[in-house]
């Protein structure tokens, strides 16, 4: 099951004692259709894990609102599942556990918990590490288990904070194109939030190009990448060296305005 995402004029910032109020995002609008995998790129600062935040229900926004199919949320929800850079495992759980831990707080009887747990163990291609503890796992893995756990009680949006950052660059390509595989079979929304433009392109369908100062979303790319069969290697294609200039252009000049605009003040 998926659900559309509406984000209206959506502004947040934060008081920073007596240097007054920060203005961390300013008027975001965009829209994310059900079943729809949308990519958030640009740089440091402006805004993206603070604009998941807001569509996961971990903060409020000052002004504006985000629906979620139609509903206006007021908080966190069972309807969005949350991946975050940091693996944010039990220690103490093996790779089961972890995952039956989402689902007994949703309620879900313990016989179908495990059932349901190793069905999406088995998803990510980790069927037989089900007793292994996060230390025994690699940093891969452990992502694909807090994949799966976000996944297993079926949210109706998966939210992903820069979720293979931190791993080597051969891992981080298998895990796109796992996660790509995920996506393809259950037809989850995807909100996913990368530096990466090269990753922004590969993974969505769109790409929302986002400035700071205060951070904006200034640009909606289409991604008309030829897919084919997974094992292909798009990164070459015309049509994605074009996309992935544009996109670098478009975040340098940004760049580069708000540097203009800071010198102005000084």
């Amino acid at each position: 099951m998926s659900a559309s995402i509406s984000v209206r004029n959506v502004v947040k910032g934060f008081h920073l004692n007596r240097r007054g109020h920060f203005v961390v995002l300013e008027d975001i609008s965009f829209d994310v259709a059900a079943g729809e995998f949308v990519a958030l790129v640009g740089p440091s600062g402006c805004g993206k894990t603070t604009l998941l935040d807001l569509i996961g229900g971990l903060t409020q926004a000052d002004r504006g609102k985000i629906l979620i199919g139609g509903h206006e949320i007021e908080g966190p929800g069972l309807d969005r599942g949350i991946v975050f850079q940091q693996y944010a495992l039990f220690p103490w759980k093996t790779a089961l556990g972890n995952i039956e831990f989402g689902l007994e707080a949703k309620g879900i009887a313990r016989r179908e918990r495990a059932e349901r747990a190793r069905r999406f163990l088995d998803l990510v291609g980790l069927g037989a590490f089900a007793d292994r503890y996060p230390h025994e796992l690699s940093g891969g893995m452990k992502q694909r288990v807090a994949i799966a756990r976000a996944l297993s009680y079926e949210p109706d949006v998966l939210l992903m904070d820069e979720p293979f950052a931190a791993l080597d660059a051969q891992t981080r390509e298998s895990l796109q194109d796992e996660l790509l595989r995920i996506w393809q079979r259950t037809g989850t929304t995807v909100v996913f939030i990368t530096h990466s433009i090269d990753e922004a392109i590969y993974l969505g369908q769109r790409v929302l190009v986002m400035a700071a100062g205060p951070g904006r979303v200034t640009h909606t790319l289409p991604v008309h990448v030829p897919r084919g069969d997974l094992s292909d290697d798009i990164r070459s294609t015309p049509e994605f060296v074009r996309l992935r200039h544009e996109i670098w252009q478009l975040i340098r000049q940004r760049r580069g305005n708000a540097h203009l605009q800071v010198a102005h003040a000084a």
